[in-house]
């Protein structure tokens, strides 16, 4: 029985929705209406009515739930569904309504005044007769709708004009709802004039714009659908139209001139939201005629104005995006009555029905962005510095054929502070958010730099679901424009000017952090080009901390290291550029991990907040907190350390395993090449004006006099490369002289670098140097190996641990002692 039961069950739950399944949009929204109505009985369909009008709907299920259509309330209403009538005394519509004629079923459905009409213009014995006939019947209510002086001449030539009239609402097939496709072109009884069908997904089905209200009323020589209006003859394209209308002349020369009249004459489906010439000279003059003088631009602003799709106002009973053809998308919505396009009331004049589409009148023009100068992109959100732009005349010197990319902050961005700034210095910060090339969204990348008009380079962070240029993170909202992108920014881009450790040094919070940084022998890694992500504990996080456990924490290395290096990521995390409410993970430096995540645009970093975030640095962020970081799941194994952790440390309980100790941290985690060489002076006695050329990979060429014994050290960048010492002297004379004071006093340079030894490339070097005594200079390359403290001094370097090859003992020549110069190469 059970088995029976759920069968029985199954059966007639899916059997509805299998059906709508396989039919058209017009039975599926029919089948959803019966079953909200099922409480009510047999064959009862439930229906929304607009109030304060007659307008009544199958309604799709969001309007169902919203509880309106177009925006206004709409009751509630139980009426038999199509084909069938109630009983006295039942519940629900049990009873099938009488199969009649077509005359006779118009009488059934309430299209009294089409059957009186029928009547009256003679055509009631073709609708009694035999055939198979669609007939589409103005309601009586849209008889008394129609025009008073089309409807009086209907009635004074009931025989030529009322039966023709009729004749044009009738198919010579029957055809019902699901035979009525999308974009279907009937032909009516009345000289073969088209009827152009749409079946929306909402369930509306219309002719010529008219919707049908009740349909599918079986008759014994066809079928009855009750529409909402009465149909007119359609003959005209759309571009028929814009060639005659008198109030359309502003769109007719628009259309002209960038080539897309000849679209709207082409067999299509298309809907014309045309801008009357009252919209068009409500348009700033210079914007009007910099459109029209621009094909691109005014072709683009004309196929804005079109849909390739068909869109009758009845059909709308919500908001939806429609795309144009120019690309972008439409925002097509009702509010009652009137249409509306992009939010805004504008339709004055609706469904005007032609051949190959249907038009619209605004009294509005609209703008696409691909229309736009970059400058005219922003938004109700972007006022303040688009208002600044043109105050500080940098919207003026932006040209309209040129391309350029805005990043622009929003509204909230800018302080009182800020907007009381001196001009010049506000002018600088607007121009770090001007970029002289096109960047789209999809094009910027990871580690991107883009240089500002103001010669700043920004960098690009791309996250999981931001994308941020230095500290400020994107919104949505980007667009493109005639003449570049913009792009909408949470806060004012700070580029960034100093490293980590000169915004260290610079910052009294942060001056125990930084003397404990040095005394880790850490300095370098904030100092050298990198990206990193540094917590800094301020000056309050070591409240409590005694000179004497400073002394302690600094003498055990290894201790002092972990503790520092959990504070460093790397790679540059922006808070803001965190999916907020989620906990990211990061790895620090030390091995033990991070776990942050951002809560009302604070960032929380082991759910501490970071009082200040996003400052930025040229090797990397800083982000502020007020209290010392510590990995959870590192044990201390020292009385008097654990004793100074617990000082500074109280948002967690520090494990203590008596004998453990800290691992030792190598400094690899970034990488130094050190480049040594030795190169013998000489000093010409006789000649005091010669100087010294020493040729660099970066920046200009220094000069400089040759002491002896003095010793240069220099930081350079990049890979190895071959530094030599090359002498010149003002004047042919002086150079011939040193040629021949090269071949006898030279010292030979040779290059090692992982083994490998090959002469210097210049060939006049090369020469020079193959007829040179023994004596040479080593250059090693070290790729990997801790930092090197250099000291500077004179007649002598000293490098602590450094892991370099041994070196040769340098000869000297005759004219002075040898003089060493020491490189340091970051790759």
């Amino acid at each position: 029985m059970k088995i029976f039961f759920l069968f029985t069950f199954s059966t007639f739950f899916w059997s509805p929705f299998e059906q709508a399944a396989a039919s058209v949009h017009y039975d599926k929204i029919l089948t959803h209406s019966r079953i909200r109505a099922r409480d009510q009985g047999q064959n009862v369909c439930a229906l929304q009515q607009v109030m304060g009008t007659k307008k009544k709907y199958f309604s799709t299920c969001r309007n169902w739930y919203q509880g309106a259509i177009c925006g206004k309330k709409a009751t509630v209403l139980y009426e038999c569904c199509p084909g069938y009538m109630k009983m006295d005394g039942m519940r629900g519509c049990p009873a099938v309504a009488p199969i009649d004629h077509v005359y006779g079923t118009l009488g059934i459905v309430g299209a009294t005044s089409t059957q009186h009409y029928s009547d009256i213009s003679k055509l009631r014995g073709e609708l009694e007769g035999r055939g198979s006939f669609t007939f589409f019947a103005p309601s009586s209510e849209a008889w008394e709708q129609l025009n008073s002086e089309i409807h009086r001449n209907l009635i004074d030539n009931v025989n030529i004009e009322l039966y023709s009239a009729l004749h044009h609402h009738m198919v010579n097939k029957r055809m019902l709802t699901k035979d009525l496709k999308n974009g279907m072109t009937l032909v009516s009884m009345y000289n073969d004039q088209k009827l152009l069908i749409n079946h929306y997904p909402n369930g509306v089905v219309t002719v010529n714009c008219a919707r049908v209200i009740y349909g599918n009323q079986i008759a014994t020589n066809g079928v009855v659908h009750v529409i909402d209006r009465v149909l007119t003859a359609v003959g005209n394209t759309i571009q028929d139209f814009i060639e005659v209308e008198d109030d359309l002349s502003s769109l007719r020369a628009a259309a002209i001139t960038s080539d897309v009249l000849d679209i709207l004459g082409k067999p299509g489906h298309y809907t014309l939201f045309a801008p009357t010439n009252e919209a068009f000279e409500r348009l700033p003059r210079g914007l009007l005629e910099r459109i029209m003088g621009d094909k691109v631009a005014s072709e683009a602003l004309v196929k804005f104005h079109i849909l390739n799709t068909l869109q009758c106002s009845e059909a709308i009973t919500g908001g939806a995006a429609y795309e144009t053809l120019e690309g972008n998308t439409v925002e097509v919505g009702c509010d009652g009555e009137s249409l509306t396009v992009n939010g805004v009331k504008m339709v004055k004049r609706k469904d005007i029905v032609t051949s190959n589409g249907v038009i619209h009148l605004i009294d509005e023009v609209l703008i696409p962005d691909s229309a736009k100068q970059v400058t005219e992109l922003g938004g109700a959100q972007q006022t303040t510095f688009t208002d600044l732009m043109i105050q500080l005349g940098l919207a003026s010197s932006l040209r309209p054929e040129g391309q350029y990319t805005l990043l622009v902050p929003l509204n909230g961005a800018f302080s009182d502070d800020t907007l009381r700034m001196d001009q010049r210095r506000l002018k600088t910060i607007l121009q770090n958010h001007i970029i002289n090339v096109k960047v789209g969204l999809n094009e910027l990348y990871n580690g991107q730099e883009l240089e500002t008009i103001g010669g700043k380079l920004l960098r690009v962070f791309l996250y999981r679901t931001a994308v941020c240029i230095e500290n400020s993170c994107m919104v949505r909202g980007s667009k493109e424009g005639r003449n570049g992108f913009i792009h909408i920014l949470r806060q004012i881009i700070n580029p960034a000017e100093k490293t980590l450790h000169e915004m260290l040094r610079n910052d009294k919070r942060f001056s125990v952090f930084l003397s404990l940084v040095k005394a880790a022998d850490l300095d370098d890694v904030l100092s050298q080009p990198g990206k990193w992500t540094l917590f800094v504990p301020t000056n309050d996080a070591f409240k409590g901390l005694t000179d004497d456990d400073k002394d302690i924490l600094i003498r055990d290395k290894n201790a002092l290291r972990n503790i520092l290096l959990y504070h460093l990521t790397q790679g540059v995390f922006i808070g803001s550029g965190f999916e907020p409410g989620v906990t990211n993970i990061l790895k620090t430096i030390q091995g033990g991990k991070l776990y942050l995540k951002t809560v009302n645009d604070t960032l929380l970093i082991n759910e501490l907040k970071s009082r200040e975030s996003d400052l930025m640095a040229t090797n990397g962020v800083i982000h502020v907190i007020d209290k010392l970081l510590y990995p959870a799941d590192l044990p201390v194994g020292n009385d008097q350390l654990l004793t100074i952790l617990k000082k500074l440390i109280k948002y967690i309980q520090i494990k203590f395993v008596r004998g453990s100790a800290f691992k030792e941290i190598p400094l690899t985690f970034y990488k130094i090449n050190i480049i040594e060489s030795n190169v013998q002076p000489i000093i010409r006695k006789e000649d005091p004006s010669i100087t010294q050329l020493t040729k660099l990979i970066e920046g200009e060429p220094e000069f400089k006099i040759v002491r002896e014994g003095e010793t240069i050290t220099k930081v350079i960048h990049g890979g190895p490369e071959i530094k030599y010492t090359r002498i010149t002297a003002g004047g042919s004379d002086n150079e011939e002289k040193l040629k021949k004071l090269l071949e006898d006093e030279v010292t030979k340079v040779t290059k090692f670098i992982e083994g490998d030894g090959h002469l210097l490339e210049d060939e006049e070097i090369k020469r020079l140097l193959q007829g040179a005594g023994t004596e040479y200079t080593k250059v090693t390359k070290v790729i990997e190996g801790e930092p090197q403290i250099i000291e500077r001094e004179i007649k002598k370097v000293h490098l602590e641990e450094a892991p370099v090859r041994k070196e040769q003992p340098t000869r000297r020549t005759q004219g002075g002692t040898a003089r060493r110069r020491t490189r340091l190469a970051y790759p």
